[in-house]
């Protein structure tokens, strides 16, 4: 899938939704999933880098992507997992 983008509401930690994402592409299991996202970034990292669930923190902002089985994955402050 080339250029798809989700805006359902998003779950909580941003590599969930990257392995949703990366498994109805793919059309497989999250959990089937070779190799495991962890293989390939640090997903405490990633959910930590926007997390806004401090009520003084200012609202992320700015993107981080990487590739991942196939896809390039770029992931927003705004909870949105663009795929190509």
């Amino acid at each position: 899938m080339r250029g798809t983008t989700q805006r359902d509401r998003p779950p909580e930690r941003p590599s969930i939704h990257v392995i949703e994402r990366i498994a109805e592409a793919d059309g497989v299991d999250p959990v089937d999933l070779d190799p495991p996202l962890h293989d390939v970034v640090d997903t405490d990292a990633l959910d930590r880098l926007f997390d806004s669930s401090h009520q003084d923190s200012p609202p992320r902002r700015g993107s981080v992507s990487f590739r991942y089985r196939e896809h390039d994955v770029t992931v927003h402050a705004d909870s949105r997992v663009l795929l190509e």
